[in-house]
């Protein structure tokens, strides 16, 4: 993982039982919980967050698109998304 922020670079463990999306939206979670993740923020796209994490495009689309429904990542549209802000 050589272009990641720290705060980005998620160990993700393929020997649990919860899926890798999962793992991944609650690693992005607590990142913007704890403020290592700024609200405004962008975050990498899909492709290259999954490209350095060695996961499918599906897996980090599925974690954004679920942190995008609780509010703590803003859509992305045509472009990366942005932390949001913290839900309370």
């Amino acid at each position: 993982m050589r272009g990641l922020p720290p705060e980005l670079a998620l160990p993700l463990d393929r020997a649990t039982p919860t899926p890798l999306a999962t793992q991944l939206a609650d690693g992005l979670r607590a990142a913007a919980a704890s403020g290592a993740l700024r609200v405004g923020e962008r975050v990498p796209s899909t492709r290259v967050l999954a490209g350095e994490l060695g996961v499918s495009r599906t897996v980090t689309a599925a974690a954004y698109d679920q942190l995008v429904a609780e509010g703590w990542l803003g859509p992305a549209g045509a472009r990366a998304p942005t932390c949001w802000r913290r839900p309370t």
